[in-house]
């Protein structure tokens, strides 16, 4: 299988005692999804055809130098962008966008910006679409790359994974109103890792990962900020002499 292009963001906040760390929001992906079931996750998905498109209002960063960063053509680094974006509307009611390069939006609660997003969730209006509509530009500079996961080859669905970080948008509150998940919340990276060792929480190896990193960070700024270095990683299948299968790969620092 060829694997489809997909973004994911991991959003982060400060915790609530000065520099003790970051906070980052996660779903749990309902039971019924074809692709990891019952599994902790940051907000995303798969790109959509209409993403790539030249329409997107579009300040911070441009194409050419996401392009760069992606280590891919323009048309594709437009759709993992405003996929990024619009993926983090959808599952979590986030908004990275303003009415000018320099504005974030604050204040989500009036009902037409739900009425949208459910638009926008249903195909109904494109990302690109519903922020020409509202007079809004996607803000690119409040998102950057963070690592690349290629779902491993025996699997029957793979993924080409770009992981963003974004910081918490100030006013903004997230949620888990989307049919994708059963449940939403901000979590202690730390906590998390622990949940799975003991076996009370279930993760992907790349969530794994990015949990690990974001573990040691002190200041969700900073932590946007990074720039890891953005390589492909694909994890093997290897069988040891049990016969047991493990999942190997080689991680950049």
């Amino acid at each position: 299988m060829t694997p489809r292009p997909a973004a994911t963001v991991m959003l982060v906040r400060p915790r609530p005692t000065p520099g003790a760390g970051v906070e980052v929001f996660m779903l749990r992906r309902a039971r019924t999804m074809a692709f990891a079931p019952d599994v902790l996750v940051f907000p995303g998905g798969g790109v959509d055809a209409r993403d790539a498109g030249v329409d997107v209002p579009w300040a911070g960063p441009d194409p050419d130098t996401w392009a760069a960063w992606l280590d891919c053509d323009v048309a594709a680094a437009r759709g993992l962008v405003v996929a990024a974006a619009r993926e983090v509307f959808e599952e979590c009611g986030v908004l990275l966008a303003g009415t000018g390069p320099r504005d974030v939006i604050t204040d989500l609660t009036d009902p037409v910006w739900a009425r949208a997003r459910a638009a926008v969730e249903a195909r109904e209006s494109s990302f690109a679409e519903f922020l020409a509509a509202h007079d809004l530009v996607l803000r690119t500079d409040l998102l950057r790359p963070h690592a690349r996961w290629i779902t491993p080859e025996p699997e029957p669905r793979r993924y080409d994974t770009a992981f963003f970080a974004a910081l918490l948008p100030t006013g903004q509150q997230p949620d888990g109103h989307t049919s994708e998940a059963v449940h939403a919340e901000w979590v202690v990276p730390g906590e998390v890792l622990e949940a799975a060792r003991s076996g009370s929480a279930t993760l992907l190896p790349p969530t794994i990962v990015a949990l690990e990193r974001l573990d040691a960070a002190t200041d969700p700024a900073a932590f946007v900020a990074a720039r890891p270095a953005y390589v492909a990683v694909t994890p093997e299948v290897e069988v040891d002499p049990q016969g047991r299968r493990h999942l190997t790969a080689r991680i950049p620092t």
